[in-house]
């Protein structure tokens, strides 16, 4: 009951508190690259504004991946990793599995000055939309 009466009372303290925090959120997520679906992934490789950058290990990648990915393994990519660096002028497509390291690679190189963007749902989405992989390398 407490608590009501607080927020009645400081209306404005609590609104302010809940749109700092949204906006904290919103930038983060951001940041992480704006996920994209299958459908604009292959609209934006077909305009030549994009690179696929493919996060999973080697023997994932090779299994199945898209056409025209490049791996760059998730645990391999630094501040050194110069594998991304000559396509700074192109939007960065990041691939994984299920999406779950895209955010953070999307968040290292938004820092680093790369238009970022993530396929949402990962290789997983991909497969769902009985979209075309290749296997090997």
């Amino acid at each position: 009951m407490d608590f009501f009466v607080f927020v009645s009372h400081e209306w404005l303290l609590v609104t302010t508190l809940i749109v700092l925090i949204y906006i904290y959120v919103w930038r983060d997520r951001i940041k992480s690259g704006r996920p994209v679906s299958p459908h604009e992934v292959t609209r934006l490789v077909n305009e030549g504004n994009a690179v696929l950058v493919d996060l999973r290990d080697s023997a994932e990648f090779k299994a199945g991946h898209i056409v025209g990915a490049i791996n760059v393994p998730y645990a391999k990519l630094t501040k050194e990793s110069t594998e991304v660096a000559s396509y700074k002028d192109k939007t960065i497509i990041l691939i994984d599995k299920l999406g779950q390291h895209a955010g953070a690679v999307g968040r290292f190189l938004g820092k680093e000055g790369f238009d970022v963007r993530r396929l949402g749902g990962g290789i997983a989405e991909w497969q769902a939309q009985s979209l075309p992989l290749v296997k090997g390398k």
